[in-house]
């Protein structure tokens, strides 16, 4: 599924008005019926009474249209139209019409008048602005939201919550606070932002019909991995091979009181199907591994020299540094060294993205392909400046395509950047994965499945979106609280198998 931008989306609109063709009214109604639809058949018709917001645009004309057709399940429905000193689009003015006659209240919300009491048993419909906001909502529209915030009720946005950008930051701008919001035919950059899920709550998207040979005469500015995407990219294990088929991978990770975050990585590692690892950790912490993870093999290092101890590093596919590695001269001469002699695509994450923060240059000499995973402060810290989600969003595309790398911005929708400029939010995963160890294990999945075979591009949407269905999975067993790093790993199996039968 493509995310299009504002613009995009009212060319599409524009698109099937001329080319199906369907009048824009009929259009509208599409959007309504759809709406009202979904809420018959999530059972929220049945509510005492609805209080339908519209300003005097297209989402207007949707909330106008929407009341009508509520009307017909004989619910109790009051419409308030804020004024604004102009008489509204055409289809408004159609939507308006076609509502006087029939038993709907219909109230006008003059500049002077106060703003109606919201009883609670009330379910509040938001069709203020919508899509078409090209400037933060102000004066007597701005009242309104933060007035309509105040109460508990209830509220479904259309379209989009209004005040909230298409494609821009809101914040600190005033935007309502829905808890679901009924989007049309596509996501929207805003619905994938985590420092707008306080106002878009959950997202719907609904099909209205849009004539899809559009989307053949643009390019979107990102895409969503889903499970069709990534089914195919899955590739078959031959049944006669063997271990040596699916590559040898090298992890460095560890240090004092971190080697869990290695152990996490190192299993995921294997779980994603790389034939051989090589797990390399300091000497004094290298009990650990034969002990928690009998099938990596191990290498150990002291204050000698990085080529004192690996000279070789050919025979390994791949590299993932970073769980636990700490951030000490050992580390940094260890994370120097493997990116200065090793040139195929590598892995780094956690302290490795910290150490490349603070030794200037490095970053340019990390392979092409690399993937590098960063939560939103650890990206901060590699490309500070960035104040909000879409400035950090833009940033990760500018440095994938500076240093041609791929770049995962992790988050619920966790954002791919790719070196040629596409990119992709990933569609799977939950909060029950928001716990300590959840980045180590996409470390690992990402490592194994390089080392599988996988391209660096295929690695990342496959790991990725295979890490958020093993959150799905183990969440679904343990419970959102409940669920461990650990449980992630043994969930990976399941997420192959899923993804299998797609």
């Amino acid at each position: 599924m493509v995310v299009l931008s504002a613009e995009q989306i009212r060319a599409w609109d524009r698109y099937t008005i001329d080319n199906l063709p369907i009048p824009s009214i009929d259009l509208m109604e599409r959007a309504a019926a759809a709406c009202v639809k979904w809420l018959e058949i999530n059972n929220l018709i049945a509510q005492e009474q609805f209080y339908i917001f519209c300003g005097k645009g297209n989402n207007g004309g949707d909330g106008l249209a929407i009341a009508r057709l509520l009307q017909k399940f004989n619910r109790p429905v009051d419409v308030f139209i804020l004024e604004t000193g102009h008489l509204g689009s055409p289809d408004f003015q159609q939507n308006l019409h076609r509502l006087h006659t029939l038993p709907v209240t219909i109230h006008f919300i003059q500049e002077s008048s106060p703003f109606p009491d919201i009883p609670e048993e009330v379910l509040i419909i938001d069709a203020l602005l919508g899509t078409g906001l090209n400037r933060p909502a102000s004066g007597r529209v701005a009242e309104l939201i933060m007035y309509i915030n105040r109460f508990p009720n209830a509220v479904i946005s259309i379209d989009l919550p209004s005040g909230l950008f298409t494609d821009q930051t809101t914040i600190p701008n005033p935007c309502i606070k829905a808890g679901l919001t009924l989007s049309f035919q596509c996501y929207k950059t805003a619905l994938l932002m985590a420092e707008n899920s306080p106002y878009y709550g959950v997202p719907i998207i609904l099909d209205i019909g849009l004539d899809p040979r559009f989307l053949k005469s643009i390019t979107p500015p990102y895409e969503l991995s889903d499970k069709e995407l990534v089914h195919a990219i899955l590739q078959p294990r031959p049944a006669h091979a063997h271990k040596g088929n699916f590559g040898h991978a090298l992890l460095l990770a560890g240090s004092y009181g971190k080697m869990g975050a290695a152990v996490l990585a190192a299993k995921a590692c294997l779980r994603s199907g790389a034939g051989l690892l090589t797990t390399l950790v300091p000497h004094e912490e290298s009990i650990a591994l034969p002990i928690a993870i009998p099938e990596t093999m191990s290498a150990h290092y002291q204050d000698q020299e990085p080529g004192e101890v690996l000279a070789d590093t050919e025979r390994f596919k791949t590299i993932g540094i970073g769980p636990g590695l700490g951030q000490d001269t050992r580390a940094k001469n260890w994370l120097h060294y493997l990116i200065q002699k090793f040139r195929k695509p590598m892995v780094l994450d956690a302290d490795a993205l910290n150490i490349l923060s603070v030794i200037p240059g490095l970053l340019e000499e990390i392979p092409a392909f690399s993937i590098l995973t960063p939560h939103p402060k650890e990206f901060d810290r590699l490309a500070p400046g960035a104040s909000n989600d879409f400035e950090r969003m833009n940033a990760a595309s500018r440095l994938a395509i500076q240093y041609q790398v791929i770049i995962v911005l992790k988050g619920h929708h966790s954002f791919i950047a790719m070196p040629g400029g596409r990119a992709w939010f990933n569609t799977t995963g939950n909060a029950a994965m928001a716990k300590g160890g959840s980045g180590d294990v996409l470390t690992g999945i990402l490592t194994g499945l390089l080392a599988r075979g996988y391209s660096p591009e295929q690695a990342v949407l496959l790991g990725v979106y295979l890490h958020g269905t093993a959150g799905e999975i183990a969440s679904r067993q343990w419970g959102m609280e409940s669920v461990l790093a650990t449980d992630l790993i043994d969930s990976i199996g399941a997420a192959f198998l899923e993804l299998q039968s797609a």
